[in-house]
């Protein structure tokens, strides 16, 4: 989906409430910085910082990694939001080297990497998501940790994949049943930006987005007992709809509960300083959160 000149207040409230944004959404606004470590390649595959081109399938997909991976420390992959790339997570990824390994990767019509053939289903965008765990993981199972549409796929992907998943953390990822909650918050009979949001993030979920993913309403399937953190946003942006913001935040809010039945041992916070970039609004939080799974999971029998 693409700018049709609407006010940029409400595309950031569809990017948000869509967790599949439009592109740009944010006015270059949060443009990220430049892929860390991107001129120090090395030959070795496996092993490599900086940024690559790896053949999935036959479809080019454009990967970063920044630090040195530690013998019983999962490698973190992180994934961008809907709209976004793997450069609006640079920041976080270099933070994170410093202390283990940590890539992203643009998703097929994402960034650099190559656009899809056409619609895209969890499970395409699953096998991509293995491809590069393959290449980044270094023989291990992961930590994912995603934002918005990023954090969607994470979780539909972790319960069917879980030999290749040690844990999660959810930054403010789209709900589980995204579709129904926004239509019963915004009647069919809305007018106004409210209906403007409606429809425009009703076309996203059909696949009306630069990923052409469609994204289902589903049932929280169970991923085990990996260590799951959910993080949602504090300030209540979404409320500035018209008429039917309080009961879009009431609706977020519900949604991330409803992704603690991810794993037994599952934690819920709220970063109240931050909108729905919590990794750009308060960095220090996601740090910790990932570094907290990350550490979860390495002291599992996975890793002993």
């Amino acid at each position: 989906m693409i700018r049709t000149g609407k006010a940029s207040a409400l595309i950031a409230l569809c990017c948000a409430v869509a967790g599949a944004g439009l592109a740009g959404c944010d006015d270059g606004a949060r443009a990220g910085s430049n892929v860390p470590g991107a001129a120090a390649l090395l030959d070795d595959d496996d092993l490599f910082t900086g940024t690559k081109e790896f053949d999935v399938d036959g479809r080019s997909v454009h990967v970063s990694c920044s630090g040195v991976a530690v013998p019983g420390r999962p490698v973190v992959v992180l994934l961008h939001g809907g709209g976004d790339g793997l450069d609006e997570m640079a920041d976080l990824q270099r933070t994170l080297g410093e202390n283990g390994r940590a890539c992203s990767y643009d998703r097929l019509g994402a960034g650099a990497s190559d656009r899809p053939d056409g619609p895209q289903t969890f499970e395409d965008s699953g096998k991509v998501l293995t491809g590069v765990i393959d290449r980044v993981g270094v023989g291990e199972p992961v930590v994912l940790a995603g934002h918005s549409l990023g954090g969607l796929i994470s979780a539909r992907y972790a319960p069917e994949h879980q030999d290749e998943v040690a844990g999660l953390v959810l930054l403010d990822a789209t709900s589980p049943t995204q579709s129904a909650d926004l239509e019963r918050e915004i009647p069919a009979s809305a007018t106004g930006p409210a209906a403007e949001l409606r429809e425009q993030s009703l076309a996203i979920f059909r696949g009306e987005n630069p990923e052409r993913l469609v994204m289902p309403d589903g049932d929280v399937a169970s991923a085990g007992n990996i260590p799951v953190e959910v993080i949602q946003h504090g300030k209540q942006y979404l409320a500035a709809v018209p008429e039917y913001g309080p009961g879009l935040e009431r609706a977020w809010a519900e949604g991330q509960q409803k992704w603690r039945a991810l794993s037994t041992r599952s934690e819920a916070s709220t970063a109240v300083n931050s909108e729905h970039y919590i990794y750009l609004d308060e960095p220090g939080v996601v740090v910790r959160a990932i570094d907290r799974v990350v550490a979860r999971a390495a002291d599992d029998e996975l890793f002993g």
